[in-house]
């Protein structure tokens, strides 16, 4: 009917256009059902059990991090805030070790149950053995760097409060409520930053229990993960004459 009245050409070109129209009309369909899927599926993806089961698979091959790090104290009552900025490397084997480089020089050193800082300006380093305390400190040295969730969940009441972009990177923000009565007496609550790209924390600020609105918190960028770094990184070496103090506690 089409080449009767139009002609071979013009039906061939009517044809074309139906075909065009219909395409048209059915993606204009389809494209709501796409968007909604797709939103479904991020609004899904970001659940509190979706961000720790990506944490626990980046943990499965974590070896070591090595990060810039800045350290930062505020004291509400004085509107005070102090910061020191330096380098961190942390080993899966419990070994850690911070230099602070700015505004003073000192270096952290944990080894297993050692702990060491060392504060070359008055030449002395303080020892401490967190043996009978390592389940605190491992709450708080370098929380969540190889560290499986089902720790965190142990210690914590542990929520999803929302994302937040923070140094170009897209996070999941964690909050972290100590279970151990002990503990809330000192840190009311941790908020962890969590990098979506890389499942490791970015920043952690430690909520102080005085109510007072002090808190402290480290801040990471130039985040590297699986260097390698020998034994010697995390060996307490000390200059001469260095005055070494065990403090109790």
């Amino acid at each position: 009917m089409l080449r009767f009245l139009f002609g071979r050409e013009e039906a061939e070109r009517s044809a074309t256009e139906a075909a065009l129209k219909l395409t048209r009309i059915a993606f204009l369909l389809i494209l709501p059902l796409v968007v909604f899927s797709s939103a479904t599926w991020a609004q899904k993806k970001l659940d509190l059990e979706y961000v720790l089961s990506m944490m626990d698979r980046s943990a499965e091959d974590f070896k070591s991090l090595t990060a810039a790090i800045e350290h930062i104290k505020y004291t509400a009552v004085v509107k005070d805030t102090s910061t020191e900025s330096g380098e961190i490397f942390v080993r899966k084997d419990s070994k850690m070790r911070i230099d602070f480089q700015s505004p003073d020089p000192r270096t952290i050193i944990r080894n297993g149950d050692n702990l060491y800082i060392y504060t070359p300006k008055i030449n002395r380093v303080e020892e401490y053995n967190i043996g009978k305390n390592r389940a605190m400190a491992d709450q708080y040295l370098a929380l969540g760097f190889g560290m499986r969730t089902e720790s965190l969940k142990k210690n914590y009441s542990v929520s999803l409060a929302g994302e937040e972009e923070l140094d170009g990177h897209k996070t999941a923000i964690l909050e972290l409520v100590p279970k151990s009565d002990e503990v809330r007496k000192q840190i009311s609550m941790i908020q962890m930053w969590v990098d979506e790209a890389s499942w490791l924390p970015i920043q952690q600020k430690f909520l102080e229990a005085s109510g007072s609105g002090d808190y402290f918190m480290s801040h990471y960028t130039k985040v590297m993960k699986n260097l390698k770094l020998g034994d010697g990184k995390f060996k307490p070496d000390w200059p001469k004459g260095t005055k070494i103090e065990k403090p109790r506690g």
